[in-house]
């Protein structure tokens, strides 16, 4: 099982109908995209971020899946432009050494194959973890 959480704080002048068309949107991907089993939206408490959100994935097979469904692709269109600071993290029980590596190039494949989205990340004031750009995040 891996979870994938995000945290994040948006840019100032967001309004709130843009900022609950965004975490709308995120609650969207928990509910159409086959490959998550359970999902949370809300505020983040405890950390530097406003924001947050874990998605719950059987596997890498669904990882793919979830990173390239459209629903997700449409969260990114509609929301990064609106992010300040973002971070991404994975929480797995897969005892597979590589595990973090293998997350790491499901998303650079994803950047690779969408360049698009390498641009709407390249527009963020930081923006660290398992999803990052690169090799290995940030």
């Amino acid at each position: 099982m891996i979870h994938h959480g995000i945290r994040f704080t948006l840019k100032p002048g967001v309004t709130p109908e843009q900022r609950d068309e965004a975490l709308e949107s995120l609650r969207n991907q928990g509910r159409v995209i086959p490959s998550v089993t359970s999902f949370v939206v809300g505020r983040d408490h405890g950390g530097e971020y406003e924001w947050g959100a874990t998605f719950a994935i059987e596997d890498l097979d669904g990882y793919w899946e979830y990173l390239i469904h459209p629903a997700h692709l449409s969260t990114d269109r509609t929301g990064l432009p609106l992010v300040d600071k973002f971070a991404s993290f994975d929480i797995t029980d897969d005892l597979d050494p590589d595990v973090g590596e293998k997350i790491a190039a499901l998303h650079q494949r994803r950047y690779d194959r969408i360049p698009e989205l390498a641009s709407l990340v390249s527009d963020l004031r930081e923006y660290i973890g398992s999803a990052a750009p690169g090799p290995h995040g940030n």
